[in-house]
């Protein structure tokens, strides 16, 4: 990070400017004018573009080959009582799911979000559990955008917004169609 960079804070909505760097910790001008200090993992630079050695060939080699697994089997037939149970919730904020969090990197912290919804929706799907709540927040969309993907890899799922009054917009609910045969 370097004076002048545009950053913004990991854990609150403030964004600014980088106006000194003293060690680790970084004296940003907010968007409100307002002078506050971070520490340097506290923030992401939203400015600059990534250089070749920010992205290792071998890491997108890596996310490719994991990207590349099968679909999961569908799952066996639900009792019509069981169809209208309430959602299962997952909220994938990271600090509901590690306190450990400051300490990664964003790339950490997505996989470990990421891995948490894909293990949840096994469960969901291998309990019969039909709907499933992933709440992942408003953000940038990255979050979303890998739910997603991780969705559209399993042939018995349709996603859609979850339900905006209960919820807010930043939510998916899962629908798992139990009674498809293989």
């Amino acid at each position: 990070m370097k004076k002048g960079d545009t950053v913004s804070v990991l854990d609150d909505a403030i964004t600014g400017v980088v106006t000194a760097v003293d060690g680790d910790t970084i004296s940003v001008l907010t968007d409100d004018d307002f002078e506050m200090q971070f520490q340097e993992q506290e923030l992401v630079v939203l400015t600059g573009e990534l250089s070749e050695s920010d992205v290792m060939q071998e890491d997108i080699s890596e996310i490719l080959a994991q990207k590349q697994t099968k679909k999961p089997k569908p799952s066996k037939k639900t009792k019509p009582k069981e169809r209208n149970r309430p959602p299962m919730v997952i909220d994938l904020h990271i600090h509901q799911l590690t306190q450990q969090y400051k300490r990664m990197s964003n790339h950490e912290m997505l996989v470990l979000q990421t891995d948490t919804a894909k293990r949840q929706l096994d469960f969901a799907i291998d309990k019969k559990i039909q709907r499933v709540v992933f709440i992942h927040g408003v953000g940038e969309g990255v979050l979303k955008a890998e739910l997603e993907y991780l969705f559209r890899r399993y042939d018995n799922v349709k996603y859609y917004e979850a339900d905006y009054r209960e919820y807010g917009r930043g939510a998916t609910e899962v629908y798992i169609f139990q009674n498809k045969t293989p």
